[in-house]
């Protein structure tokens, strides 16, 4: 089974429509996917509301868990937190910080403000994020990102280590802009398998992670 929750459709700077990624998704095996399209803050509720419905729709009639989510991305670092939250008030399920990943001009200090929101769940592909930011998101039960993106991959496995030690959670997410982006149970296993998890850790990144991550949501 593949649990994904980082993903792109032609909402933002994908490639598919939600409802052809989800069925995409699904002939990989997918057991569960969030729709975490790139926003800023003018059509935060727009997109929302789009994400929302596609993913009720994909749900009753598929057996997936479709999650409706976004992406703050390049949002100024002061703007984090009220944004989190709008967007959760809005309906997200899941909020994804764009975190500083060295392939782009992220403002510094995104990280940190990821990880001490009570709003955000993922702090997507970190970079090379900081011990003490780490222990912020195992405080605050926020899953740290090993991600499957090529552009993005090359501190995977500073970010395993560093969560490791902070005992912060990990999760493999494929940051998916089209199909062949997507991932499958050997792609998934071969992402964490070259961060240097253990394969206790991987069990725990690619299964009970993702589950513990669906069950937060579920009851918030």
């Amino acid at each position: 089974m593949v649990y994904d929750f980082h993903t792109h459709t032609s909402s933002s700077d994908g490639a598919l429509s939600p409802l052809e990624l989800v069925r995409r998704a699904i002939v990989n095996g997918y057991q569960a996917i969030a729709i975490t399209d790139h926003v800023g803050i003018g059509y935060l509720e727009r997109l929302i509301a789009e994400t929302i419905d596609d993913c009720a729709l994909a749900r009753k009639h598929w057996n997936i868990t479709a999650i409706p989510g976004v992406e703050l991305t390049h949002l100024p670092v002061a703007a984090i937190a009220a944004s989190a939250k709008a967007a959760k008030e809005m309906g997200a399920r899941l909020v994804v910080v764009h975190g500083e990943t060295t392939a782009e001009p992220v403002e510094p200090g995104t990280n940190r403000a990821a990880v001490q929101s009570p709003y955000v769940d993922i702090l997507a592909h970190p970079g090379l994020i900081t011990s003490e930011e780490a222990r912020l998101a195992a405080d605050n039960n926020i899953y740290l990102e090993i991600t499957a993106r090529k552009q993005h991959a090359a501190t995977n496995k500073h970010v395993a280590q560093v969560a490791r030690k902070a005992g912060a959670k990990l999760i493999v997410n494929s940051d998916a802009h089209d199909e062949l982006d997507l991932l499958t149970p050997e792609l998934a296993y071969s992402i964490a398998k070259s961060a240097s998890l253990t394969e206790k850790e991987i069990a725990e990144t690619l299964q009970n992670n993702p589950l513990s991550l669906i069950n937060k949501l579920l009851m918030e």
